[in-house]
C-alpha cells in the first residue's frame, strides 16, 4: 500500500508540475529572468569575473528549475503506468477468484 501511496503522490506532483510548466505567467517569468541575466552577463566589465560567474549560475538555475519540473512530469507518467498495471493485476486477480468460485 505504501508503494501505491507513493505512486499516487508522484502522479499528483506531476499534474501540479505540468500546470506550472503550462502557466503563461511562469513561462514569461522564466524567459524574462533568463533574458535579463544574459543581457547583464554580456554587459559585464572585462575584469568582472565574479559578476559573470554569478550571472552564469543564475541563468543555469532557471534551467535547473525547468528541468526539475520536467523530471516530476516524467516521473508522474511512469508512476501512472505503474498504477495502471497494479489496477490491471488487481482486476485480473478478481476475475481469477470469481472463476475459482464457479
Amino acid at each position: 500500500m505504501t508503494d501505491e501511496f507513493a505512486l499516487r503522490r508522484d502522479t499528483e506532483k506531476a499534474v501540479r508540475a505540468q500546470a506550472l510548466m503550462d502557466d503563461e505567467t511562469l513561462k514569461d517569468a522564466f524567459a524574462r529572468l533568463e533574458s535579463a541575466y544574459i543581457e547583464e552577463w554580456r554587459t559585464t566589465g572585462a575584469r568582472d569575473n565574479d559578476a559573470r560567474e554569478r550571472l552564469w549560475i543564475a541563468i543555469n538555475v532557471v534551467g535547473k528549475v525547468r528541468e526539475h519540473l520536467g523530471r516530476l512530469v516524467a516521473g508522474g507518467k511512469v508512476a501512472q503506468k505503474q498504477l495502471d498495471e497494479l489496477e490491471n493485476r488487481s482486476k485480473l486477480e478478481q476475475i481469477r477468484r470469481s472463476l475459482r468460485v464457479v
